[in-house]
Parts: C-alpha cells; structure tokens; sequence
C-alpha cells in the first residue's frame, strides 16, 4: 500500500522516517518539492497581464503566450499538435498547476526580469 506523507513538521519527518524505516527491500522514496501556491498563481497572472498590456519588443500577444514563452525560456517541455483548420500547429502543455513551490518561483523570477528589463510597470 503506498503512503503519501506532506512534511508540514516534525512529526510527519518522523512518520515519514518511521515508514522508510518499515518498508521493505525494493520499495521505492519519492521526495518532491511542495505544490505552487493559490497567490503565487495570482502573481503570476497579474504580471503575464502587465506584460501583455505593455507589449515590449512591439509582441502583442495574451498572458496565455506570454506564460507559454517564459516556461519554455526555463526549459520546460511543450508539444505541438495539427490545428484543425489547417492553419498549423498549436502547443499543448505549459500547465503551471503541475508546477512546484520553486519552480514557480523560478517562472516568477524570470517574468520578472524580463518585464523589468523592458520598462513594464506592475500593477502590484
């Protein structure tokens, strides 16, 4: 039976020590980083919006590319796929609720640069 253990503190490290302790030869640990959050989501829309509506480079594209353009500037994978009406392909992926605590950091962090860089003014 597989146990999933959210170290929130001292008790669940020692459950969590408690289990590996326990489990028997073979099993496998998976220790992943905590889930991105409900504000850091909220930053990150707010900033894709002031980018969008900034334009810089002259891009007029919506927060949707934007955030598919950073992701993909932080190495994360997309795939395309054949658009029905013939006009070519469009990306599939760029989920950021699959993102971790860091990792949505790390896209915070290069959101920010890059609007920075070319003069965005936050809204925050």
């Amino acid at each position: 039976m597989p146990y999933k253990v959210r170290l929130t503190g001292p008790r669940q490290r020692l459950y969590a020590h408690q289990l590996i302790d326990a489990a028997p030869d073979y099993s496998t640990v998976t220790i992943a980083g905590g889930d991105r959050t409900l504000d850091q989501n909220a930053k990150m829309w707010a900033m894709l919006t002031d980018i969008a509506l900034a334009r810089p480079e002259g891009r007029k594209w919506t927060p949707e590319t934007w955030k598919c353009a950073f992701m993909h500037s932080l190495g994360h994978q997309v795939q395309f796929a054949e658009g029905l009406d013939g006009a070519g392909p469009f990306p599939l992926g760029f989920r950021t609720s699959k993102l971790n605590k860091k990792q949505m950091s790390d896209l915070i962090e290069v959101i920010y640069e890059y609007g920075s860089r070319h003069g965005v003014e936050w809204s925050e």
